[in-house]
């Protein structure tokens, strides 16, 4: 006989210390639960103050507002006969005039669990995410006492209206009449020993997972399979939930909430959406969890596994009746929905920006479009924005709507909708080609057909006179003019002919986006885009205090060799035919003057491609490799292709010009972060800026092993 419940996962766009928004959507995400039917819903991690709070969570104004809200949601009658499974942090022991004291000083990320406006048990989160761009064990700790539970006093401002003054604190289940579930925290289903284990073992048959997990290229994957294989091994149901949207840094969390059953995901959300709310449910039988924990040694293991202490509760979590009515059904096993990575870069980033843009004030979009491939991806990504905006008021998304219409200064106009990406881009999109003499026909081309390919505004200019003025004004003091490289100039007049020329673009670019809507006759400024790749900030192949430097880079943190997938994938899925000759072009910076015999590349300037360029990011930073152990891997990988000599002069080669330009990632543009080898020194890449650039231990240990080669 059946016995079917069904259950509520969400995915929510909260905003890090936006208390005011994050307790509207987690109100909407209960009531859309509730409307399903659902008898448990459980949210993102830290849905009530957002994930992405960081040194605020060192305040204790932030601990005051969580309870605040927390209080808020209790009162409210959608808290009525649902579980909820609410995410904040917090642990108290005693309160003074309603202000919080944390549990013996110690605070601990939370979940809350609550039925009837009032709370059963406080779980703190056992492991703590503290490594890439995660740094939780800096304002958290970890509830280190597996299954052992606490009592915990309330402050007054929940006592006075729950009427309970204390409640459990620790790691505990809920039993129901008619079921046991348990909660997981994001990391927790990551570490080797998940709780999931033994709460499967104790007869806990449904787990809530709330993740605050970040967007990466191709990660997905990691994620459904963990689940998958949690829900197989152990039998039960696991509900996902995550954060969706820019919460305030250079993370995109990218949802997916996910429900899975005995190692089948029967209920998924989108990965990427403009949606603020985005409630998954499915009905799902209990009776085929218990037959599925039918074998012999998962019943051994389960009679010499440690109790958990179970707090009781009233409520069933099955549909009263539902064993005798054939109308309601278990959700159906479903094929997982997963992005080609052009695809991800298409939506995340693109998302990420919208975010940015309406929550930041601004009034639009400015970059500076070179026409090279890099710059375009930048350009095709506010395009891609663009789509998503106009999809979204199509669907009557009226979050949407209304903050594209106060973007665009449309605000009285309400029944003004967008009807094409072009339409949005002309209002919000602004690009510059910023040409000198060094600059060709072709580059301008393209970056101009472009433009007017999305509907950006755009402006091609000259800035010859501008070069001009900031040389001869060296001269006039110095006595002395430097020439180019091609035409005798020393490395050093070289290069400072270069980056004065980048400089001033980067200059230009912020002058024009504070201008140009009042230019326009419209309202604000304009957030300067960035478009310098993984790739080049790895190694530094970037002036610093140049058009890299803005106020936001959406391809900071994605390879040269995803970006040409994506603009393969743009030419065709949004109809730009320009982008094939953008993604043929020899990439050069054109900063020196052509001649007959010399065309700049960024490969030969480089000495290196930009594919060895991506190996040998991922080394450096996924693989943790240092010279030694990079040209040890790669004399096994590029075998047969380069010697020994070879490999070490390109690794050697490598680690110079990553050492000697590391300064310039303190001061790296925010970007969007799409990869593990993100070189930001700012976040994520926590390493020195100052080298010892000969790196003469490890080169030494290199230069033995390719003399020993050779005498072989």
């Amino acid at each position: 006989m059946s016995l079917l419940a069904t259950v509520a996962t969400c995915s929510l766009n909260q905003w890090a210390m936006d208390f005011d928004g994050n307790l509207g959507r987690i109100l909407e995400s209960i009531r859309i639960a509730k409307a399903r039917g659902a008898s448990l819903r459980v949210g993102p991690e830290l849905e009530i103050t957002g994930y992405g709070c960081f040194d605020h969570f060192l305040e204790n104004d932030t601990y005051l507002h969580s309870w605040e809200v927390l209080a808020t949601i209790l009162k409210s009658p959608d808290t009525d006969n649902i579980y909820l499974d609410i995410g904040m942090y917090t642990s108290l022991k005693k309160h003074s005039n309603s202000r919080p004291v944390v549990h013996r000083n110690v605070k601990y990320n939370c979940r809350v669990i609550i039925l009837d406006s009032k709370i059963i048990l406080i779980r703190p989160k056992l492991s703590l995410a503290n490594d890439g761009n995660y740094r939780e064990q800096r304002y958290f700790t970890p509830w280190g006492r597996p299954r052992h539970v606490e009592t915990l006093h309330l402050p007054r401002i929940i006592s006075d209206l729950t009427g309970q003054t204390s409640v459990p604190f620790g790691d505990a289940v809920i039993s129901t009449p008619d079921s046991c579930f348990g909660a997981e925290t994001c990391e927790e289903l990551f570490t080797p020993n998940s709780p999931h284990i033994a709460m499967g073992l104790n007869g806990v048959e449904l787990f809530t997972n709330s993740s605050g997990s970040h967007h990466e290229l191709r990660k997905l994957h990691r994620r459904v399979e963990l689940i998958q294989e949690a829900t197989y091994k152990t039998g039960g149901i696991y509900l996902y939930a995550n954060q969706q949207g820019c919460d305030g840094d250079r993370l995109y969390y990218d949802g997916c909430a996910m429900i899975a059953l005995n190692g089948k995901i029967i209920a998924q959300g989108s990965q990427f959406s403009l949606n603020e709310v985005e409630v998954v449910t499915a009905t799902v039988d209990l009776e085929v969890v218990r037959s599925h924990r039918t074998s012999s040694s998962r019943n051994i293991q389960a009679t010499q596994s440690p109790s958990y202490l179970r707090i009781e509760a009233p409520k069933p979590l099955s549909i009263e009746g539902c064993q005798w009515d054939a109308r309601i059904e278990p959700t159906k096993e479903i094929t997982v929905r997963y992005h080609l990575p052009e695809e991800e870069i298409a939506f995340g980033p693109a998302c990420w920006l919208w975010d940015y843009l309406r929550r930041s004030g601004a009034s639009g979009y400015f970059l500076p479009l070179s026409g090279g491939i890099d710059s375009c991806s930048t350009a095709v990504l506010v395009h891609s924005m663009s789509q998503l905006v106009v999809k979204a008021c199509q669907d009557e998304n009226e979050t949407v709507i209304k903050d594209i219409r106060r973007v665009t200064g449309h605000t009285s106009a309400h029944d003004w909708l967008p009807k094409s990406p072009q339409e949005v881009s002309r209002r919000i999109f602004h690009t510059s080609f910023m040409g000198t003499q060094n600059s060709s026909k072709e580059t301008r081309q393209r970056a101009k057909v472009l433009a007017q390919s999305i509907g950006a505004y755009h402006i091609d200019l000259n800035m010859d006179d501008l070069v001009s003025a900031v040389t001869n004004l060296f001269s006039i003091v110095t006595g002395k003019t430097p020439i180019f490289g091609v035409h005798g100039g020393t490395p050093a007049e070289n290069f400072a002919l270069q980056n004065i020329q980048a400089r001033l673009r980067m200059v230009l670019a912020y002058f024009f986006a504070q201008l140009l809507p009042w230019v326009r006759g419209f309202q604000g400024s304009l957030l300067v885009l960035g478009s310098a790749n993984v790739d080049e900030c790895i190694r530094g192949y970037l002036t610093k205090y140049d058009c890299s430097s803005a106020d936001v880079n959406p391809i900071g943190g994605i390879s040269k060799n995803d970006l040409k997938r994506f603009i393969a994938y743009s030419e065709t899925t949004f109809g730009l035919p320009i982008l094939q000759e953008i993604l043929t072009a020899t990439p050069t910076a054109e900063l020196e003057p052509i001649t007959h015999d010399h065309v700049q590349s960024d490969e030969v300037d480089m000495g290196m491609t930009y594919e060895e360029l991506s190996i040998f990011g991922r080394l450096r930073k996924v693989d943790k490799c240092g010279p030694y152990s990079m040209f040890n891997r790669l004399l096994h990988e590029w075998s047969g292709r380069l010697s020994p000599f070879e490999i070490a002069i390109k690794v050697k080669r490598f680690f110079y010009y990553y050492a000697v330009n590391r300064h310039k990632m303190t001061t790296i543009t925010p970007a969007y972060h799409a990869e593990a080898y993100s070189p930001d020194d700012n976040r994520f890449d926590l390493r020195p800026f100052l080298y010892n650039v000969r790196w003469t231990w490890q080169n030494s240990k290199i230069d033995k092993f390719v003399d020993e080669y050779k005498g072989r």
